[in-house]
């Protein structure tokens, strides 16, 4: 295990370790307006929500490592409190980074990265059009952590408005993840899509709690075959299926009943059941995964 503290290091370098290791993250592209009424649209990737009721987004326009400046995003958000967070998704993320370059205080990035502003219905600050959801904000404060290279600016800002593409929408009116298509950030040049194998669903813990790890069977813990996400499946069952259910599903499943009726020795059996077993899990059936462990 390497191990070295925040000053152990050139501060690009723990800058970078950082950002690759605390990912991926989710893009803010911040709209904002100085108070003359020039357009600024850049991406943060330190940023999340933070409640719900109210709504509350944090921003961090950290001061730049190279120089200790700070950027327009966050002037802008002094001199207006105003502020429009566009998600960004793969279709847009080439013109987003485009947006990211240090241009003059004045020049519009809506211009430069041929993104289409549109006027936002409660604040200043223009939308983007291309952005699947954009959300309208008032600043409601900014806590400043310190004065050297690197450090963050938290504008803390509460959604006014929330604005969704209808083309990202489930038939019920709801957002599909796989429509949306988001992207995420990471460190260096890299970034991650949303998208095909990357989603994967994992269940919440069982309402009125799983059996848990500690009463999982000494054989299935110390299985060579099932993995550390397949044991968190198996304890999350509230209760284990009983012994009739197991006994029809023996006699069901042409496969391990073949397993169970053989000559092999209690060790290839249990090896070729937990084998059947993962299959099972890596599918999400995790009750019929513990009828073929329970045979």
């Amino acid at each position: 295990m390497k191990t070295i503290g925040p000053k152990d290091l050139p501060l690009g370098e723990f800058h970078n370790a950082l950002l690759t290791a605390i990912a991926p993250r989710p893009i803010c592209f911040a709209s904002t307006i100085d108070a003359a009424g020039n357009p600024n649209l850049s991406p943060f990737s330190f940023f999340n929500v933070f409640g719900s009721n109210p709504t509350r987004f944090i921003i961090s326009p950290a001061r730049r490592v190279r120089d200790n400046t700070i950027k327009h995003t966050l002037e802008n958000a002094i001199e207006t409190r105003e502020l429009v967070i566009n998600v960004v998704n793969y279709a847009m993320v080439q013109q987003m980074s485009l947006a990211s370059c240090e241009y003059p205080k004045g020049v519009s990035e809506f211009e430069k990265a041929g993104f289409t502003p549109i006027p936002s219905l409660k604040v200043k600050p223009f939308r983007v059009k291309e952005s699947p959801v954009q959300f309208e904000c008032k600043i409601v404060d900014i806590i400043e952590t310190g004065k050297e290279g690197g450090a963050g600016n938290l504008i803390i800002a509460e959604m006014i408005l929330m604005h969704i593409s209808p083309d990202v929408l489930t038939a019920d009116g709801k957002i599909d993840q796989h429509k949306i298509d988001l992207v995420g950030r990471l460190g260096s040049d890299w970034y991650v899509r949303a998208q095909g194998n990357a989603l994967f669903e994992v269940a919440k813990p069982a309402k009125n709690l799983g059996i848990g790890f500690d009463n999982l069977p000494e054989h299935i813990k110390n299985s060579n075959i099932l993995t550390g996400n397949s044991l968190g499946m198996l304890a999350n069952v509230e209760q284990l299926p009983d012994l009739d259910s197991v006994e029809i599903y023996q006699r069901m499943n042409k496969e391990l009943w073949a397993i169970l009726q053989t000559d092999l020795s209690k060790e290839e059996k249990k090896w070729r059941q937990h084998k059947m077993a993962q299959e099972l899990l890596l599918n999400g059936q995790v009750l019929d995964a513990w009828k073929i462990l329970l045979s």
